[in-house]
């Protein structure tokens, strides 16, 4: 039994002593009572190693891994043929950051016998993963045991506090704020048409421009207005694609203005879609008009809508602007967070509360100096129906 205890290190030796039924030990003659035993409890440690919902790692102080489970298989995407026998930090070889933070826990762990971290890591899919990890360092002579957590549920939550905690804060912020302007902003339009008529030619222009930033004033009260308080959604089936044209309809004369084009692409006898047709309208506005304004020199529009999966529709509004840097992406939809000059940030994060309403999810690509394409997934039907 001598390998087979090495094999898995949570057997420690019994020299040759067992514990008696009257509490007083006494010298064990029957070997092969005491080899039925031993692997008995190697069988069930190894049950509890392999069922752990957490991942578990044995490694040397070569830091070569020695055995790993399942849980901790799925994290890597590897089967332990694969990891059993290499080093922790070839893991991590096309990953510098993170190989560079496994070294430093490892040399804590060095220090201090035990340490725990947590790390960050984009998955080949594109999803981004949360985990916690600790580290006991020589758990049996030569063994170290490291467990990793898969967190990423947990911190999705935190995630969606904090932005529920800063919109309630907004909303509130909101109200106070469209209040206080709107009383004065009736009056100033109430006097700048009254003025119209008795504008001279040549002040023509200013009156154009006042006019116009009025109106921007206008529209950035009614998007605080909708953050400071629910909405009355009427959802309807409609037809998606009609939506679609309006709002390409509405828009058009301004993409001549930037000499813009679009490019549509619906697809045929898609099924309604239950939703509330005015706020869809609005969100596609928002995306549509971003587009444009991306693009000052001109350019082309994309824009998609096919089934996905026949209980979805997918909608793609795609741009040749200069693109957003990746580092920047997870931050649109947040409250005054712009990539535009004169931007606020509202209409992205009235968008994506509307998508969130109707169940759906906002998916960002970009590439810098290619464009950005803003991909909307929507159920065909949903909850509220019911």
């Amino acid at each position: 039994m001598e390998n087979t205890a090495k094999h898995l290190p949570f057997i420690a030796n019994d020299n040759e002593k067992i514990e008696g039924k009257g509490g007083t030990s006494h010298e064990f003659t029957n070997p092969s009572l005491m080899e039925k035993e031993l692997r008995e409890s190697e069988q069930k440690f190894r049950r509890v190693f392999e069922d752990s919902m957490d991942g578990l790692i044995l490694w040397n102080d070569k830091y070569r891994i020695v055995d790993i489970n399942c849980s901790a298989m799925r994290v890597f995407g590897l089967s332990k043929d694969r990891l059993v026998g290499r080093s922790l930090l070839d893991l991590f070889s096309s990953l510098e950051e993170k190989k560079q933070e496994i070294i430093s826990h490892i040399q804590q762990v060095t220090q201090i016998g035990k340490k725990c971290s947590s790390m960050i890591i984009e998955m080949m899919d594109g999803k981004v993963k949360h985990f916690d990890y600790s580290t006991k360092r020589g758990i049996v002579d030569g063994l170290n045991l490291t467990v990793i957590i898969d967190v990423t549920e947990k911190a999705e939550m935190q995630e969606q506090l904090r932005k529920s905690d800063r919109l309630n804060i907004i909303g509130e912020l909101a109200a106070g704020i469209a209040h206080e302007i709107r009383n004065p902003m009736t009056a100033l339009k109430g006097f700048i048409q009254l003025l119209e008529s008795s504008i001279k030619a040549e002040h023509s222009m200013y009156y154009d421009v006042i006019t116009s930033e009025l109106a921007r004033i206008d529209s950035i009260i009614n998007e605080f207005l909708i953050l400071a308080k629910p909405q009355e959604i009427r959802f309807q089936e409609k037809d998606i694609c009609q939506i679609m044209r309006e709002t390409v309809d509405l828009l058009s004369a301004q993409a001549v203005l930037y000499n813009v084009q679009f490019d549509t692409y619906y697809e045929a006898k898609l099924p309604l879609l239950y939703c509330e047709p005015n706020q869809l309208k609005k969100v596609f506005i928002n995306l549509i008009k971003n587009a444009i304004e991306v693009m000052p020199s001109g350019g082309k529009i994309n824009i998609a809508i096919n089934s996905l999966e026949e209980q979805y529709i997918q909608i793609s509004i795609k741009d040749e602007g200069f693109g957003i840097p990746k580092d920047k992406i997870k931050k649109l939809g947040e409250p005054f967070y712009t990539t535009k000059e004169k931007g606020t940030g509202l209409g992205l994060m009235v968008s994506y509360r509307i998508i969130e309403e109707h169940k759906g999810s906002i998916q960002v690509d970009s590439e810098e100096g290619i464009g950005t394409r803003f991909q909307i997934t929507l159920p065909f039907s949903h909850i509220a129906k019911s």
